[in-house]
């Protein structure tokens, strides 16, 4: 026989989230943090002058950082290249991965402006010698020179390398070194809070019916269904 749930009241869960004490000066810091790492420097520039929150790293630097992942997210990725070793050269020579993905984006983006010769010879002279290396990335890089077997790339089983999501992905990586070379997390606190709010969530459903959060956005308490 199935247990019931435990009912809770709007009145009862509202009283039992008014103990919960947080401290405004944390909540700011989890502010600043998403704004550096997700690169708002306008914003958290007006949020450090309007709360006092100081950021864990040089605001200047975020402008820097946007402008490497911008550069990789527009296609141009010898830019990029440039901007990161600007940034701090080694970045690219103590991350061979990310180092063979910025080559492989160039590929791609050779590929993308049919600029076939030019593809093969740079793929022949910069990227097989690391294939050679490391089988994933020979891997990867007969992927991407499948590109070139195909006329119509809508009919081609990697076509997708051509997405702009592929840019985006290698601009993240991109975005991620930069910042742990800056010792700073990679990913912003803020999603994982989230995720953690709704895994606590899913985990009190089985439990009790009380008023949770349903939109996000809103963070409006929604009443339990009796």
């Amino acid at each position: 026989m199935a247990m019931s749930k435990k009912l809770i009241t709007r009145e009862e869960w509202e009283r039992k989230l008014n103990d919960v004490k947080i401290r405004k000066e944390d909540m700011n810091k989890l502010v600043m943090n998403f704004l550096v790492t997700e690169g708002y420097v306008d914003a958290a520039e007006k949020f450090q002058m309007e709360s006092g929150a100081e950021p864990d790293i040089d605001l200047a630097t975020i402008t820097d950082r946007m402008a490497a992942k911008k550069a990789v997210q527009c296609g141009n990725v010898e830019d990029a290249i440039e901007k990161v070793n600007d940034l701090n050269p080694e970045i690219l020579d103590t991350n061979p991965q990310l180092f063979f993905h910025l080559q492989q984006q160039r590929l791609i983006e050779l590929i993308r402006n049919g600029k076939v010769n030019e593809a093969l010879q740079f793929a022949q002279e910069e990227l097989a010698p690391r294939g050679e290396e490391d089988h994933s990335f020979l891997e990867e890089l007969e992927k991407t020179v499948a590109l070139l077997a195909f006329e119509d790339v809508s009919n081609c089983p990697v076509g997708d390398l051509l997405d702009i999501s592929q840019r985006l992905k290698t601009a993240s990586e991109v975005n991620a070194a930069i910042l742990t070379s800056q010792s700073h997390e990679k990913d912003p606190k803020l999603p994982s809070l989230l995720k953690m709010l709704l895994w606590a969530q899913n985990q009190l459903d089985e439990k009790a019916a009380y008023p949770r959060i349903k939109n996000l956005s809103t963070a409006m308490l929604e009443d339990p269904a009796v």
